[in-house]
Formats: C-alpha cells, structure tokens, sequence
C-alpha cells in the first residue's frame, strides 16, 4: 500500500480513469455489436453514425488508439454498404 498522500491520490485517480476506460470501451463494443445485428438497412446506418460518432470521440480521448478505431470503423462500413436497401 503507498505511503505518502500522492501516492494515495495517484492510486485513486487511476482506479476513476481505468474505470472511465473500461466504461468507454464497454460501449464501443455494445455499439458495434448493435451494428453489426441491424438486418434493415436504414436501421443499420443510423446505428452506424452513432457508432462512428462514440469511436471518434474515444479516439480523441486517447482510450483507444486511432488505428483501432479507423479499423472499427472500416469494417462497420463495409457491413452496412454490403446490406441490400428493403
């Protein structure tokens, strides 16, 4: 257990960020499983925008790396342009 005051309020502020992360990260993967369930295509672009929107902003936070989302993001595209309009 840490000893000096800064310690202590280290090891709290980094169990609230990793905590925030996992929050953060948790989404992201309940967003793109939501898109990737949608059969409608209409259904499936609106989840898409929201889940582009929540990547790109986890990205600029630095909670997942930018890559990772660019990845995320290519491949819920491709699903949704390869459903067929109903």
């Amino acid at each position: 257990m840490a000893n000096h005051k800064s310690a202590k309020k280290r090891i709290k502020i980094s169990e609230k960020r990793r905590a925030n992360n996992k929050a953060s990260i948790s989404k992201v993967k309940t967003l793109v499983k939501k898109v990737l369930d949608t059969k409608d295509k209409a259904a499936a672009e609106e989840n898409l925008k929201e889940a582009v929107a929540y990547l790109d902003k986890t990205a600029v936070k630095g909670r997942i790396h930018k890559n990772n989302v660019a990845r995320k993001k290519s491949k819920l595209t491709k699903f949704v342009n390869s459903l067929e309009a109903k």
